[in-house]
């Protein structure tokens, strides 16, 4: 899948391998599960356009600037009328060589 293919949310099973050209300061959040966590928007980037990537604790610290990663069993939200990719639980996030 390509990053222009995710204009809208509500979108499930999303696989798609960009470059982290951006990353947010890491803020503390109270989840609705009532539990502390750290969050980050990550901006991801392919030759097709841009998606505000939203990471999660560890996840966080898995990626930084420049990483080329695929994103396996994404799902699309929006928030404050962006469109937002997320890795979520069930999906991972792995670096991968520049040769995409």
């Amino acid at each position: 899948m390509k990053i222009e293919e995710l204009n809208r949310a509500g979108l499930r099973s999303i696989s798609v391998t960009g470059q982290i050209v951006d990353v947010s300061e890491v803020r503390n959040v109270t989840t609705k599960m009532g539990q502390q966590s750290r969050v980050a928007d990550a901006v991801l980037r392919d030759e097709t356009g841009e998606v505000d990537l939203t990471l999660w604790d560890s996840q966080i610290d898995s990626v930084k600037v420049g990483d080329n990663v695929s994103i396996q069993n994404g799902y699309t939200t929006e928030f404050r009328g962006r469109t937002k990719l997320n890795v979520g639980r069930y999906g991972t996030i792995t670096k991968v060589e520049e040769g995409m």
